[in-house]
């Protein structure tokens, strides 16, 4: 495993992400799995954990807890977040903070983060009514919080907003960050607007939800002339880890092969060169052009949805099946869903939108698939 120093801290460069556990039928987190990969990562030198309050439907810290409680706590360090992105949150900053410590069975976070500041939310964050900085720096002044940082996929005018009232007190910052997403979501000014704060980067979404991890034919046979026995997600944690501001590079692992694959990565760096960089960014220009909705399928929205729709999926088949152009796309795509759970079962209650990372306008994308199915 390679790491890197922070403030004095030897963290693991791969990050493990507690976003995308292996589930059940049932859809619940498999507990037994999720052990073996979590044992299997720390064997191979993992020591940094990043969960959240939403991720899992809200059981991902307690998966988190049950998964690490035989480790002595000094031996990992574990990240969670305020959970922002939602309105109603903001009146619960204490209640919210305590009883993650609670769940996390800790007493204290390694790493703390403002979570997913955007357009959408940052005059709360701002608020001193809510008075979300003042608690969460007086946790840290008490030793329940160690390091300070934010989340964020919100737009440059808005990151510096944020920055220029609270810069002073972060510590990381936490963006997505992969070589398809580097124009799409102002990636590099990001870091470069970071290093001017001094901020080291911390990497989400590297291979952009799963996207990254496989490419078409031709576009892999490009890649295995350059490095013929490089896997291809590993060219996205290869391009992360080329960039000198980044630090830990999340991933969220939901096999136990992932797991063996990432490890793999992690035992060098092996930085890309100009000529390889140049292939990745000629393909991400290719799939910029053919993609439609830039869902990650963080899954955020699902847990506002009142018709439990699974809107990530639905995403995804809007994409796969090029609806943007199309004037009609056939009714027999959506087989495998159920009645009651399509895109025209939509309500436009914009729940989801209001969570939704990508700022993505699911409620209008949800009607024009609706209109388009025959």
């Amino acid at each position: 495993m390679i790491y890197t120093t922070f403030q004095g801290l030897s963290l693991s460069r791969l990050g493990f992400g507690c976003m995308r556990f292996p589930v059940t039928e049932n859809k619940e987190v498999d507990i037994p799995a999720t052990k073996a990969m979590i044992d299997r990562a720390i064997a191979g030198g993992v020591n940094y954990f990043d969960t959240a309050w939403g991720y899992h439907s809200e059981q991902s810290e307690l998966v988190v807890r049950e998964c690490l409680a035989e480790y002595p706590r000094k031996s990992y360090y574990l990240a969670t977040k305020f959970p922002g992105y939602a309105q109603a949150n903001f009146h619960r900053v204490s209640e919210i903070f305590e009883k993650q410590l609670e769940k996390c069975g800790v007493d204290y976070f390694d790493f703390y983060l403002f979570h997913n500041v955007s357009d959408s939310n940052i005059e709360n964050y701002l608020n001193p009514e809510y008075g979300v900085l003042d608690y969460l720096m007086k946790q840290k002044a008490e030793g329940k919080i160690r390091h300070l940082g934010f989340s964020t996929h919100a737009s440059l005018k808005t990151m510096r907003r944020f920055l220029e009232a609270y810069g002073y007190a972060m510590e990381f910052c936490q963006i997505q960050f992969n070589w398809l997403d580097r124009t799409r979501q102002n990636a590099e000014d990001k870091v470069l607007m970071l290093k001017e704060y001094q901020i080291p980067v911390w990497v989400m979404e590297p291979l952009r939800g799963g996207m990254l991890a496989t490419l078409s034919e031709e576009q892999e046979a490009r890649l295995k002339v350059l490095r013929p026995d490089e896997g291809i997600p590993a060219w996205s944690f290869r391009y992360a880890l080329s960039v000198p501001e980044t630090a830990v590079i999340l991933s969220g692992m939901s096999t136990m092969e992932q797991v063996e694959d990432n490890l793999a990565t992690f035992r060098e760096e092996k930085p890309l060169n100009t000529a390889e960089k140049e292939t990745l960014f000629s393909i991400a220009e290719e799939m910029n052009r053919a993609l439609s909705i830039p869902c990650t399928a963080c899954r955020y929205c699902t847990d506002y949805c009142p018709q439990s729709l699974d809107i990530p999926a639905l995403l995804s088949l809007y994409n796969e099946n090029s609806v943007g152009s199309a004037d009609a796309v056939s009714e027999t795509i959506l087989d495998a869903i159920s009645q009651g759970h399509r895109p025209a079962d939509c309500i436009a209650c914009r729940s989801c939108e209001e969570v939704c990372p990508q700022q993505i306008r699911i409620s209008e994308v949800m009607a024009r698939f609706a209109s388009k199915i025959r």
